[in-house]
């Protein structure tokens, strides 16, 4: 059975920091494309970064190009989103899913994909 399992979201004050992690199993993790994805309040499935399975592809979108960084340890099978500066713009439910879609008006366009972990950027 495929899994992939969001955790480390949060509250957390506008300029400060969250760790996503994204546990992965019932695939092979080390060959997939991984994606984070996210959705906020009343607006649609946005893109936010992207990485191949050797770690020497990735992408994010412009809004969080300096901020955002996204890795994988294929040994654990996991994939993370190190999210810095964060901004209020931010709060959105946060998707890792597997496959690179840019502008995804589904998830279901991805292979797999988790449940989310909320993150919710507040002063």
């Amino acid at each position: 059975e495929v899994q992939l399992v969001e955790s480390g979201g949060g509250l957390v004050q506008p300029g400060g920091s969250l760790r996503l992690s994204c546990a992965a199993s019932g695939f092979q993790f080390s060959y997939a494309d991984m994606s984070w994805v996210r959705q906020a309040p009343g607006k649609g499935l946005e893109w936010v970064s992207s990485i191949n399975g050797g770690s020497n592809l990735i992408q994010h979108t412009d809004s969080v190009k300096g901020r955002f960084t996204i890795s994988r340890d294929n040994a654990k099978n996991t994939l993370y989103l190190q999210m810095n500066s964060l901004k209020i713009e931010d709060t959105a439910m946060y998707y890792c899913a597997a496959g690179f879609v840019q502008r995804p008006k589904s998830l279901s366009e991805y292979t797999y994909r988790g449940q989310g972990t909320q993150v919710t950027v507040s002063s």
